[in-house]
Formats: C-alpha cells, sequence, structure tokens
C-alpha cells in the first residue's frame, strides 16, 4: 500500500472548509482507496497498533496506554487500557486529543465485573491523537502512559487510522 492512497477528497474540502473554524482542519480528514480494514489489534505490552486486513499487517503504530496499564480496566479512575475484544462504536472529529475513535468498552462483563465491586466500570475508551490544549500536549510529551485509559497515537496516525477504521470493526486489545 503506498501513500497514494491517502489524500483529502475536493468535495470533503469543500465541505468542510466552509464549516472548519480552523486553518488546519480540513488536513485532518483523509481519504482511504487500500484493503479494508477487518480488525484492530492492539498488544498493550509492546505498545502497538495494528490495522489489519485478514491476517494482512495494513499499518503499525506506537501507542500510549493509560496511566497504570497492566492488567484490564476494572473501574473508573484506576488508569488502566481495556483488554479483551471489542468493536470501534463511534469516532469524534471534535475531539480534545485531535481526532478519536471509540472502542464499546464497558460490555456486560465490564458493568458486573465494576458493579460486583460497587463501583463504575467507566467509560469514554478511545483510540485518539495528541492533546489539542498546548499545556496537556506538553504534560504528554514528558510522560510515558498518560492517558486515563484510553489509546494515544501521534496525530499523523489518529489521521491514518480515522480515515481507514470504520464503525463495527472489531478490536482485540492484548495484554
Amino acid at each position: 500500500m503506498n501513500r497514494r492512497a491517502f489524500g483529502i477528497s475536493a468535495a470533503a474540502s469543500l465541505a468542510l472548509a466552509g464549516c472548519s473554524s480552523s486553518g488546519n482542519a480540513v488536513n485532518r480528514f483523509q481519504f482511504y482507496e487500500g484493503p479494508k480494514v477487518t480488525s484492530v489489534v492492539i498488544n498493550k505490552g509492546a505498545r502497538k497498533l495494528y490495522l489489519l486486513h485478514n491476517d494482512e499487517v495494513l499499518r503499525e503504530y506506537e501507542v500510549e496506554l493509560g496511566f497504570a496499564p497492566q492488567g484490564h480496566k476494572q473501574v473508573e479512575g484506576d488508569g488502566k487500557t481495556p483488554e479483551g475484544t471489542y468493536v470501534i462504536d463511534r469516532r469524534n472529529p471534535n475531539s480534545r486529543y485531535h481526532l478519536s475513535v471509540g472502542i464499546s468498552y464497558p460490555n456486560t462483563q465490564d458493568r458486573a465485573n465494576a458493579s460486583a465491586q460497587g463501583k463504575r466500570p467507566g467509560g469514554e475508551i478511545f483510540i485518539h491523537g495528541q492533546p489539542n490544549n498546548a499545556k496537556e500536549r506538553k504534560r504528554a510529551a514528558r510522560v510515558d502512559d498518560w492517558t486515563a485509559g484510553c489509546i494515544a497515537v501521534s496525530n499523523e496516525a489518529i489521521e491514518e487510522i480515522y480515515a481507514m477504521v470504520q464503525d463495527g470493526t472489531a478490536i482485540a486489545l492484548r495484554p
């Protein structure tokens, strides 16, 4: 797959230009014409995210995780990134973190486990880019695994991921 598969479609550029509040907003959205991403795999231990078409790795990215990355997310505020199988279930073009795609955590089992502890499971787990806020960006640059449980990638990476991964795509988060 070559980089020419990515570009900004003229129609999207024109449509977004009128709605954009900043000069770089149009540049965040890429167009992808390659093999369908059939799954996303995150290997937490290796700090890697893979976009796959069946068994073929289309892209590989380095990631940063929650501030307490060992183990499966149990409850809100534990700083852990979930483990298990979920789906990409939403996207946020107006994210505080450049762009973001949502993960379907918590599932029924996650809710039951947290409830058994008398706590909430947390939520709002995303794959996202770097903070838009300059102060947050500086803090994130100084620390590995700085999120509250999300998966952070570079802004360039989230632009590709946002273009390539569709809602409903399976995501496996492995230890």
